[in-house]
C-alpha cells in the first residue's frame, strides 16, 4: 500500500487525532476542579485511556511494519514490528499493577514521548508518511501537558 506523501495531514486524521485529546485534558483539569472523593474515578479514567491509546498507537506501528513488508523479511519493518508491542505493554504494566502515581505518570509520559521518538523513526525510514510528524507532534505534546498537569493535580492534592 502506497504512503500519502502530501504535505499536511488529512483533515479527518487531524479531526480525529485531536477530538482524542479531549479525554486528556478534561481529565488533567479535572483532577484540579472535582472534588476529592472524585479523583480516584478521574484519575483511574485517565490512565486507562491513556494505555488504551499507548495500544492504539502500538497498532499503528503494527500497521506500518505490515504495509512495509514484515512478511517479506524487510529489516526496518521486522524492526518496526517488533517495537510496536511495547506501548501497550507499557500501558497495561501502567494500569494493571496499582503502580503509584508517582510511578505510573511518568511511565506513561516516557512511554509517549518514546513512542514520539518512534514515529519520527518510522518517518525517517519511510515506514510512515511525512506528513505524520506534522499530526503527531502538536499531540505529543498535548499529551504530555496533560499527563503532567494531571501529575501535579494529584500530587498537590496530595499534600
Amino acid at each position: 500500500m502506497p504512503l500519502n506523501h502530501n504535505a499536511h495531514p488529512p483533515y479527518l486524521s487531524r479531526l480525529l487525532g485531536f477530538a482524542g485529546l479531549l479525554p486528556f485534558v478534561v481529565g488533567a483539569l479535572a483532577l484540579w476542579l472535582v472534588p476529592a472523593n472524585w479523583k480516584p474515578l478521574v484519575l483511574t479514567a485517565l490512565l486507562n485511556y491513556a494505555a488504551v491509546i499507548l495500544s492504539f498507537m502500538g497498532a499503528i506501528h503494527w500497521g506500518l511494519a505490515m504495509c512495509a513488508g514484515a512478511d517479506r523479511g524487510d529489516r526496518r519493518a521486522l524492526a518496526q514490528l517488533g517495537l510496536s508491542v511495547i506501548p501497550p505493554l507499557v500501558g497495561w504494566l501502567a494500569v494493571s499493577f496499582r503502580l503509584s502515581v508517582a510511578v505510573a505518570i511518568p511511565l506513561l509520559l516516557l512511554a509517549f514521548v518514546l513512542l514520539y521518538l518512534a514515529d519520527l523513526q518510522a518517518i525517517r525510514l519511510g515506514l510512515a508518511p511525512a506528513w505524520y510528524r506534522q499530526l503527531r507532534k502538536p499531540l505529543t505534546i498535548a499529551v504530555t501537558v496533560s499527563l503532567l498537569v494531571a501529575w501535579g493535580g494529584v500530587l498537590f492534592a496530595a499534600q
